[in-house]
């Protein structure tokens, strides 16, 4: 298990984003700003969620492990 999210990704405004869990326990991707994004990937699973319409940098964690390195998501 890495425990490491890879990044930052770059994508268009509401675009759909895959996470792609290679870990062998549940994550989650953790918009650090209330209100942003909150996505559930099982062990080994994907999941799909839309990005935010607006454009800016949006870093998020893993809300299970808070010591999970967090990353970025860039929307412009």
């Amino acid at each position: 298990m890495s425990f490491t999210f890879s990044g930052p990704l770059t994508v268009s405004p509401g675009a759909q984003v895959t996470v792609v869990n290679k870990d062998s326990v549940m994550h989650t991707v953790t918009a650090d700003s209330s209100g942003g994004f909150d996505v559930s990937i099982p062990a080994g699973g994907t999941a799909t969620f839309a990005a935010p319409t607006a454009a800016g940098s949006y870093s998020f964690h893993c809300s299970i492990h808070p010591s999970m390195k967090h990353s970025t998501l860039i929307v412009k």
